[in-house]
């Protein structure tokens, strides 16, 4: 999908996939504005406390740090949405647009691993099957879709900018 061209990352995108990167993007956003909340398990795996066992030297380190990192990761999703065609189209990467992309394509699949259950030993082919044997329309198989489809576009950036360093 991504590939190295005059030192940009480019990628071409049919409409069904900018409205899929449109809507995980923006909900990124809305999770980390309006819906931010640290009960939430995805704010929990997107913030990881780093004191586990000390409560206060982690409230004091997500004090000086919490919103820096919350106002980083609403840009990198930005960056996502600013790039994106209005239909289908071109995306054209420089290297500091594409590492954004790639923490912001991260934090998606984290959350939507987080929603959807997704452990590091989940074979996501066969939970994709079961989930399709279940009910072929259902959300879970279109999210699981979603989520595989984050994963491949994620690691064609990746190798793309390995390809091009």
């Amino acid at each position: 999908m991504f590939r190295r061209q005059s030192g940009r990352y480019v990628a071409t995108f049919a409409v069904d996939e900018v409205r899929v990167l449109r809507k995980v993007a923006s909900e990124v956003v809305g999770l980390l504005t309006d819906g931010f909340d640290h009960s939430d398990p995805v704010v929990g795996r997107l913030f990881p406390e780093v004191y586990p066992d000390d409560s206060r030297s982690n409230a004091e380190f997500r004090r000086y740090t919490e919103g820096d990192l919350k106002t980083a990761k609403i840009d990198q999703a930005g960056a996502i949405l600013a790039a994106l065609p209005g239909e289908a189209g071109e995306v054209r990467l420089d290297a500091e647009a594409a590492e954004a992309w790639l923490r912001a394509l991260n934090d998606a699949r984290l959350a939507m691993g987080v929603r959807l259950e997704i452990k590091d030993g989940t074979d996501l082919g066969e939970e994709l099957d079961e989930a399709v044997a279940e009910d072929p329309t259902s959300s879970r198989v279109f999210q699981l879709s979603v989520y595989a489809y984050l994963g491949y576009l994620q690691e064609s950036l990746l190798n793309a900018l390995i390809d091009g360093a």
